[in-house]
């Protein structure tokens, strides 16, 4: 099986589960650490001529990560690919069980039991927080509608002001999101990478958590840890 992978997330879950199923990669899969496969461009402009002389049996994409020109394109080139949707956690998990059975692993992975386990036995959260959660500046952009971080922070007691925008990402003027006031602003480091001198500044008076992109919006063996590590950067905003 020669697997091209589109997606971060899955370029993860795929590396661990069958080692060798990888011959390509986008230039933003940087998980494994040391991932040694030919590299395709981006997530939004693959070199598709570059996939297509890989020769893989599949490419996997994702219809949020991913453009349907370029994906067009290697199936009229004759490659064959496996297009994925993921708006919520149950989904991810579905998702990721079809993904790694096409690539070919060999039964299920520990660690996909493992993060089913570790999500499904979370206690109660002991209160509710609000949030606006941005994933852009210039101009700014915030979760909104059928999002899978924005289900990953409700599960984790965290309900993000703009759930029920008629948009998913909409653009709100930063004036807009300081006059939310919510509980916190959740700054994660991807696609926008937030860091403590990018970001925190525009809200003064707000507490700011700064959360890792990979644990929020990366689904894959991330997931097994993810409610600990974004559990406690929540916590550290808060005191």
């Amino acid at each position: 099986m020669r697997v091209v992978s589109l997606v971060p997330s899955l370029t993860e879950a795929v590396a661990v589960t069958a080692p060798g199923a990888l011959v390509g990669a986008t230039d933003w899969c940087s998980h494994p650490a040391g991932l040694d496969v030919v590299r395709v461009g981006g997530t939004k402009n693959p070199a598709v001529e570059k996939i297509v002389a890989l020769a893989p049996d599949l490419v996997i994409a994702n219809e949020e990560e991913n453009r349907e020109p370029d994906l067009a394109a290697l199936r009229a080139a004759g490659t064959e690919v496996l297009l994925t949707e993921v708006r919520d956690l149950p989904q991810a998990f579905r998702e990721l069980a079809r993904v790694l059975e096409a690539c070919g692993a060999r039964g299920r992975p520990r660690w996909l039991d493992e993060a089913e386990r570790t999500w499904s036995s979370l206690p109660a959260p002991e209160r509710r927080t609000t949030a606006v959660v941005p994933v852009w500046r210039r101009p700014w952009m915030v979760l909104g509608r059928d999002t899978f971080a924005g289900d990953l922070l409700a599960r984790l007691g965290v309900d993000h002001l703009y759930a029920t925008h008629e948009d998913r990402y909409p653009r709100i003027p930063l004036d807009a999101l300081r006059a939310a006031a919510p509980d916190v602003v959740v700054l994660p480091d991807e696609p926008y990478r937030f860091t403590a001198d990018d970001g925190p500044e525009a809200f003064p008076g707000l507490p700011c958590a700064l959360v890792s992109g990979r644990h929020l919006t990366w689904y894959g063996p991330s997931l097994a840890e993810a409610p600990r590590v974004l559990s406690q950067a929540l916590r550290a905003a808060l005191r």
